[in-house]
């Protein structure tokens, strides 16, 4: 059934003659499939159908989203093409080299897309040319600091079509730091934790997401890494997997960027980028490196989580060889005298966490 739709929507636009060459699976349900044609064009298409849980209502309340589920506690798109477009034609508006779409059905979750090329990830750039790092990430923040001087848009549109840009609040905050408590505790034989413990951890936590709470506001892309950043050559980077994006902070987009969880980003390129992005707006290096450690905190106890999750739940090990370097993340963060109390609740709790800083 899912080949012939696909098949009607690419006649339906011209591509009825391309050959299809899947490519490798998204971590969604979404997956990219490169389109060529006889005449040596070529296109992607994304295949997103909707299957997963619906993203979260702009008036819902938390009672709602955690009856919803999962997208809407966290304010995920749900791989919703429209999301996907819609963001997309905003970020090309804004002089940002996104996917041009050529053709997409909502409904149908099928999104025809300008193709960059194979193998053009910066993650994989890197790996052929380790020299280009410093200069790489330096364009990375460049780009940051010009996204994050934009206004924050309430909604993107495009005819009949509109998507929510919402706030990345407390609830999606919270859902996401709950990994840690719910998993963690597992990567050494532990359970999640309960009682007194769970107790203390839901204050220590919300302590953390107060202050996340009171940092300015910018519009960001939520998965903003070297894994979704295309080398295109010269000065320029493409943008991929930006339809999460949120009313979020400056800080989440840098902590992805430069405590990458799949990546060992060099001291001097991180450092290389947060001097680039400061230099480029102007804001102040001590208020900038406790919004960083508090939302970098945040960000790695959900990742430490998650990688714990997969190993121990969904019998996938291989996410072992990247929570080492997650654990010095977290570790990093907390070090920073904003977090003291969190800290103290992580060394009780967790210890090995700090074995690996």
């Amino acid at each position: 059934m899912r080949d012939k739709l696909i098949a009607a929507f690419l006649s339906q636009h011209g591509w009825g003659d391309a050959v299809l060459l899947p490519l490798g699976q998204d971590a969604s349900t979404r997956r990219y499939i490169r389109l060529a044609m006889p005449d040596g064009t070529t296109a992607m298409l994304m295949d997103a159908p909707r299957i997963e849980a619906d993203p979260c209502p702009p008036d819902a309340d938390d009672a709602t989203r955690t009856a919803m589920g999962w997208n809407a506690q966290t304010r995920l798109a749900a791989s919703r093409v429209d999301a996907f477009v819609l963001i997309a034609n905003h970020l090309r508006s804004l002089g940002f080299e996104a996917p041009k779409v050529l053709a997409h059905d909502t409904q149908a979750g099928l999104a025809l897309l300008q193709d960059f090329g194979d193998g053009m990830e910066l993650a994989r750039h890197l790996e052929r040319t380790p020299e280009l790092e410093v200069p790489a990430y330096t364009l990375a923040a460049d780009m940051l600091a010009r996204l994050h001087a934009h206004p924050i848009p309430d909604v993107v549109s495009d005819g009949n079509e509109h998507w929510p840009i919402l706030e990345f609040d407390r609830l999606a905050l919270a859902s996401n730091a709950d990994l840690y408590a719910d998993w963690l505790p597992v990567e050494a034989g532990g359970k999640a934790l309960s009682g007194t413990a769970r107790a203390k951890w839901e204050q220590e936590r919300d302590a953390l997401i107060e202050q996340a709470m009171s940092f300015p506001r910018v519009f960001t892309l939520r998965d903003y890494h070297a894994e979704n950043l295309l080398w295109l050559g010269g000065d320029r980077i493409a943008l991929l997997d930006f339809q999460d994006a949120v009313k979020g902070w400056d800080a989440w987009d840098m902590a992805m960027l430069t405590q990458d969880a799949r990546r060992e980003v060099s001291e001097a390129a991180s450092e290389a980028a947060i001097r680039h992005y400061l230099d480029q707006t102007g804001k102040a290096r001590e208020a900038f490196d406790e919004r960083l450690a508090v939302i970098g905190a945040l960000n790695a106890l959900r990742i430490a989580g998650v990688f714990s999750r997969l190993q121990h739940r969904d019998g996938k090990p291989r996410y072992g060889t990247f929570q080492p370097r997650q654990l010095k993340l977290l570790a990093r963060n907390l070090s920073h005298p904003a977090l003291a109390s969190m800290e103290a609740f992580v060394r009780e709790t967790t210890p090995f966490v700090f074995e690996e800083s």
